[in-house]
């Protein structure tokens, strides 16, 4: 048996924004570092040059992915009728700059704002987010178009904060194709024990986040990383894989504010995403070498 499925990184490792100058340094730096595809944050698609990042992709045979963070003013999962309306705008046309722009999945925070919340999800909250998402889902089947809600932390949701929440949710919805976005940085915060939670998924789990505890160079926190990839070989997980890392010295100040990103834990972008990439490698091979056995 052979570890599968692509390995990316997010473009935070290498910009803060997707500027066509942006884009073209972010796309040439993952193709150069030894990526498959590069994760694109859509925090506002209306500002994404989508002729131009296909153009890149395709000059750097680089695949992608987009992720984006809803924020108040576009929260799915408010009471407020006219907030629900403008992200479910919003989505809809993330998901027109994934699918015109060569990409395959779209993946994050879709779910709710990316923020901390001061009460417990409302009911009209969830039905809310739940309509959204069921019409999202079938768009973004009939496109060919992966989508995946992430689950995120106490303080950056108040929707889905464990596996166990969002497959609950995608079972609600009932919409084929709509899958789990996981991301050990998450998860090492809110699941009792990581492999558990990635099997509970089993073929939900369609999109997965490689960060480490303090979001820096992995194998230096606190994240169980070979139960992690033993738990995924254990369930044939061949789905997206994307490296995820944040430090001050590359910043948009609107994610920089969402997650709190306040200290320099690197500076060099290169160095960082190569031993990512190698590190992912050797813990997935090694995963399927133990479970094999």
């Amino acid at each position: 048996m052979k570890p599968g499925g692509r390995i990316g990184v997010h473009a935070s490792v290498w910009v803060g924004g997707w500027s066509r100058a942006e884009c073209d340094a972010a796309v040439r730096a993952s193709a150069e570092a030894g990526y498959d595809f590069i994760e694109m944050p859509v925090l506002d698609p209306w500002q994404v040059d989508i002729e131009h990042t296909r153009q890149v992709l395709e000059r750097d045979a680089l695949g992608m992915t987009a992720s984006l963070g809803l924020d108040e003013s576009s929260d799915i999962s408010s009471e407020d009728d006219d907030v629900v309306r403008r992200g479910a705008a919003l989505l809809e046309r993330a998901l027109a700059v994934v699918r015109d722009a060569g990409g395959t999945d779209l993946c994050g925070v879709i779910h709710s704002a990316m923020r901390k919340y001061m009460q417990p999800a409302a009911p009209k909250g969830i039905a809310n987010a739940e309509r959204v998402l069921h019409r999202l889902a079938e768009t973004a089947r009939n496109a060919g178009i992966g989508l995946h809600l992430e689950v995120v932390n106490r303080y950056e949701s108040n929707v889905l904060n464990t596996a166990a929440q969002a497959i609950g949710m995608i079972e609600r919805i009932g919409a084929p194709g709509l899958k789990v976005h996981l991301d050990t940085y998450h998860m090492n915060i809110e699941e009792g024990a990581l492999g558990p939670a990635i099997e509970r998924c089993g073929a939900r789990l369609g999109y997965f986040h490689v960060g480490e505890s303090h979001r820096g160079y992995l194998g230096t926190g606190t994240v169980d990383f070979a139960a992690v990839f033993r738990s995924l070989a254990r369930i044939g997980y061949a789905g997206p894989i994307a490296f995820e890392s944040f430090s001050s010295a590359v910043v948009d100040p609107k994610l920089s504010s969402m997650l709190g990103v306040w200290r320099n834990l690197w500076s060099d972008g290169m160095d960082l995403a190569r031993h990512a990439r190698q590190f992912i490698e050797a813990q997935r091979v090694a995963a399927v070498q133990a479970t094999s056995v």
